[in-house]
């Protein structure tokens, strides 16, 4: 099994795995759309991201952290912290 490290958090792989979440087409999960105002991800939506993250990267991720998780690019700055810190 390989380990995720930060450089291997590709943006459109996670552009991807979020378009599935949100059963939304790829192309609406731009950069910066916010998950709530944007594209009317609900809280039980928001906790799937959390599970999918932590599947395929390996990272746990707190209460906290989960709440920062707003658009695409910050996401992905939360996984890359996580793994740095690992």
């Amino acid at each position: 099994m390989s380990h995720s490290t930060p450089d291997s958090v590709d943006l459109e792989e996670l552009r991807s795995l979020m378009a599935v979440t949100f059963e939304l087409p790829p192309e609406e999960v731009t950069d910066d759309a916010h998950f709530a105002a944007d594209l009317g991800v609900d809280s039980l939506t928001a906790l799937e991201i959390t599970t999918r993250l932590e599947d395929r990267y390996g990272v746990v991720l707190s209460d906290d952290e989960f709440k920062t998780i707003t658009t695409l690019l910050s996401v992905r700055e939360l996984v890359r912290r996580k793994l740095a810190a690992a």
